[in-house]
């Protein structure tokens, strides 16, 4: 009888033990994300904390404009709780983002699919034929990104508003650093002379830095496309820095360089520095974070156009 009831007792201790883990594992059930590139994920995982799994498609270093989705990317968008993209123009590249949306199921999905950009005031392009599409790199003004914060942290209260209080928080405490190196950049750009502010990279992606911190910008090709370094952009990218002076020129991090190299060669003047713009850069980098990549895109403008 004794030994009955032994064993009778290991049952039911188990079977505690059995219970207590199923609720364990329901308490770490968290919200899986997925968002369309680095910057946005990085955005996202500042405000989620621990709330949420995050998965970014586009690569470190790769190109948002154009993109096929890999298995993974397709599984987990199908899975996900919510999507963030930019919008702006920028996931257009073949319709990849729509595509994968149609696929997953989401395409109409407005309760889980976010555009991070909505308010943001939208600059248009400039090329011929171009002129009704949107310039999607809005995060390049950190009062944009600011925005994007603040889309990302309603839709995270609004999707889970168990936790509420800790995405609101957390935004409010990254909103406050965002504000800070908004007003460091353009306590820094204000530094370099005023003849030599003239910022001139491969693709147009700095007009909205531009604007926000009165710096003229230049580029050899408007937005990636397969049109990058005819020789009539380049021809008018030669005119741009012969007629205002320009001493140094910039190459982002994402794009290959050798249009860049070419324009440097037959002007002169030397490439100082690359930059971040459509993709963080990796891990341990001095732009593995939106903050850090801002920060140091600025530092080396400055020093390149003050020497």
């Amino acid at each position: 009888m004794k030994k009955f009831i032994l064993i009778l007792g290991f049952i039911l201790i188990f079977a505690l033990i059995g219970c207590n883990s199923n609720n364990d594992d329901e308490a770490d059930i968290t919200l899986s994300i997925v968002t369309t590139y680095s910057i946005i994920y990085d955005i996202t995982s500042n405000i989620v904390g621990e709330q949420a799994e995050v998965h970014s498609m586009v690569p470190i270093g790769s190109d948002p404009h154009e993109y096929d989705p890999l298995p993974e990317d397709i599984a987990k968008t199908t899975d996900a709780d919510l999507v963030f993209y930019n919008g702006l123009n920028l996931e257009e590249g073949n319709s990849w983002f729509n595509r994968l949306l149609d696929v997953t199921g989401k395409l109409d999905d407005e309760s889980s699919v976010f555009r991070v950009s909505d308010g943001v005031e939208a600059i248009y392009l400039e090329t011929a034929g171009l002129e009704q599409d949107e310039d999607p790199h809005a995060w390049l003004d950190v009062t944009n990104a600011i925005i994007y914060a603040e889309n990302i942290r309603d839709a995270l209260i609004e999707t889970d508003p168990d936790n509420s209080e800790i995405y609101q928080a957390n935004a409010d405490e990254y909103i406050e650093q965002l504000k800070a190196l908004d007003q460091e950049i353009a306590e820094a750009i204000a530094s370099i002379d005023q003849q030599s502010r003239h910022l001139v990279t491969s693709e147009g992606a700095f007009k909205y830095f531009g604007i926000a911190y009165n710096i003229n910008t230049g580029y050899i090709w408007e937005i990636n496309s397969e049109t990058e370094g005819s020789p009539q952009q380049m021809r008018d990218a030669i005119d741009f820095i012969r007629e205002n002076q320009v001493n140094a020129l910039f190459v982002e991090t994402s794009i290959d360089p050798r249009s860049m190299d070419t324009l440097a060669s037959e002007t002169g003047v030397p490439i100082s520095a690359e930059l971040y713009t459509d993709s963080l850069g990796e891990s341990g980098s001095e732009g593995d974070t939106y903050i850090k990549m801002m920060r140091t895109n600025t530092t080396r403008i400055v020093e390149g156009l003050s020497q």
